[in-house]
């Protein structure tokens, strides 16, 4: 059970961006806990990026923000630079990843535990999940493989989560139906993305926040980072 519940609501979300801070105010304004997942030697490096034919911002806050930032919530490896990890050798795999932990463990003051996987499509694959979890101080990772579930899973370390909050709609009917859901077993409601996403879509935040106020508040759900949902 989650702290005695049988239900719980997590998010992760990715890169380290100043539209964090934003997002940050709407989660707590509900209540909700997320993980965010950062690339330690890109921190203080400003950026934009073209999404839809939208320039959007991907400014990263500097190491002396962090703590404060993200206070509340959970910071976790997203790895040193951000590389396709699966094109690595296993010593530099090793080397983004860990030394990535430590960094983000000295800068936020406890022991980063937890990861997301760097790069769209086939991000991760069993030899890069191995070298993590024999060789640096990562307990879980997660894909970008949506499972369209709520059942929890035996590999932490190719976890998939439940849905891409770009998918709003399919995001929304899951929320209702996790609201309305009375499990005998656990089930966890796991949604990722990137805030910087929300600045190139209509109505973006308003529809995330949309989301929130529909899944908060709710006496049956726990809500957590991911740590706290895998128990760590």
């Amino acid at each position: 059970m989650f702290n005695g519940k049988m239900k719980a609501v997590t998010f992760s979300y990715d890169d380290g961006i100043t539209q964090d801070q934003r997002f940050i105010k709407i989660l707590n304004k509900y209540g909700l806990k997320c993980t965010f997942n950062i690339n330690s030697e890109l921190l203080g490096k400003p950026g934009s990026l073209i999404r839809n034919d939208v320039t959007v911002a991907h400014v990263k806050p500097r190491a002396e923000e962090v703590a404060n930032i993200y206070r509340g919530h959970e910071v976790a490896v997203h790895t040193l630079t951000h590389p396709f990890l699966p094109g690595l050798d296993d010593k530099e795999v090793i080397r983004q990843v860990e030394q990535d932990r430590i960094n983000l463990s000295e800068i936020v003051g406890y022991e980063v535990v937890g990861m997301a996987y760097p790069c769209g499509g086939e991000n991760n694959d069993d030899r890069v999940a191995k070298l993590i979890k024999e060789n640096t101080g990562v307990k879980y990772s997660r894909t970008i493989k949506s499972s369209d579930s709520f059942d929890l899973q035996d590999n932490l370390y190719r976890f998939n989560p439940t849905v891409y909050h770009m998918h709003h709609d399919r995001m929304m009917e899951l929320g209702r139906e996790f609201i309305e859901l009375k499990p005998d077993t656990p089930k966890l409601f796991y949604i990722w993305g990137h805030t910087y996403e929300f600045d190139f879509t209509e109505n973006g935040w308003e529809r995330f926040e949309e989301f929130c106020k529909l899944i908060s508040n709710k006496d049956d759900i726990y809500y957590c980072t991911n740590k706290e949902a895998f128990g760590f």
